[in-house]
């Protein structure tokens, strides 16, 4: 069993992020899920990415690394999209991470503090069209990655969708998300 601390993307703890939080309890692990926007959820993304924008973009990512701090160390750090930014930070920082595990979106790790740590496994997902991963640096950034880290694996879906593996917003797409799933369950499953 793997312990996950769970970040939700710009439209807030949606009841999609609670659901895939769900589906790794359902096999077994132990998964948080904080709230970083204190229970506002947004269903325009750009509503969400204001609201993060007028509380800053920093004080998101603090409030997430924060979260941790009440959890032991030996964890998995997820994140998808804007809470990549948290899950990626404690993944290099934190002692003791197990893994990350990015979804829709990867930082080049020297913006959190340095090269990847040796032993920390890492998958990234997100869609081969999508503008905000693959136009932004992000992709950029994931493929770097994996040149640079013998742990790191790059897994690219077919389409241009943000928040694919969401199933309550309508850029959900079930076969890709159902996909992404099975890689991770596999990854939580290897993880000591």
């Amino acid at each position: 069993m793997a312990e996950v601390l769970l970040f939700h993307h710009g439209h807030g703890l949606t009841d999609g992020v609670r659901e895939f939080a769900d589906a790794l309890r359902a096999v077994g692990h132990d998964v948080h899920v904080p709230d970083l926007y204190d229970g506002r959820v947004f269903d325009d993304l750009r509503e969400g990415l204001a609201y993060a924008r007028q509380v800053g973009f920093d004080a998101i990512q603090e409030r997430g690394v924060a979260t941790a701090d009440g959890l032991p160390n030996g964890l998995v750090y997820a994140g998808f999209s804007l809470g990549v930014m948290a899950a990626q930070q404690l993944a290099q920082t934190r002692p003791g991470a197990k893994g990350a595990l990015l979804f829709h979106s990867c930082l080049p790790p020297a913006e959190l503090g340095g090269p990847w740590p040796p032993g920390v496994r890492v998958q990234i997902h997100g869609m081969d069209a999508d503008p905000y991963f693959a136009d932004e640096g992000d992709l950029d950034a994931a493929r770097v990655l994996v040149q640079e880290t013998a742990d790191a694996e790059l897994f690219l879906y077919e389409g241009d969708q943000h928040l694919f593996a969401d199933r309550s917003l309508p850029a959900f797409r079930e076969v890709p998300a159902a996909l992404l799933t099975e890689r991770v369950v596999r990854f939580l499953d290897g993880i000591r």
